[in-house]
């Protein structure tokens, strides 16, 4: 039940960072959604590099859940991203919405990759200061 908290706490403070860049970055009624392209490329980013960090044992299984599932399941958006296709798609904007889509999924796969190297970096660049001590 405790688990439920740590998400949920997470879950809260990763919707109003969502909803504080869609208010930053608007998207004028079927224009090509910036936000949401950022807020899913950023967790992407974030997500990788993250759970590469998170070792068991140096980061508590709550935190994990707090920042990971809570937090990041709740900043980006799968749903608006589809919500955003249909729109794109059903105004006409085929160009748009294709472009959308292979951005987002190669903005997704490439920034989950540099998080995850950036993470082992940290880790490795951790060992070698703990070897020299």
């Amino acid at each position: 039940m405790k688990e439920l908290l740590y998400i949920g706490a997470g879950g809260f403070l990763g919707t109003l960072t969502r909803y504080a860049i869609q208010l930053a970055i608007p998207t004028v009624h079927g224009g090509f959604p910036w936000a949401v392209l950022l807020i899913n490329a950023m967790g992407s980013l974030f997500l990788g590099w993250f759970f590469t960090i998170a070792v068991p044992g140096k980061i508590t299984p709550q935190l994990r859940l707090a920042i990971g599932t809570g937090f990041t399941g709740a900043f980006t958006t799968f749903s608006t991203f589809t919500l955003d296709m249909v729109r794109l798609s059903e105004g006409g904007e085929w160009l748009q919405a294709s472009m959308y889509m292979i951005v987002s999924l190669l903005a997704g796969l490439l920034l989950c990759a540099l998080g995850i190297r950036l993470g082992q970096r940290m880790l490795g660049a951790r060992r070698q200061e703990g070897d020299a001590s």
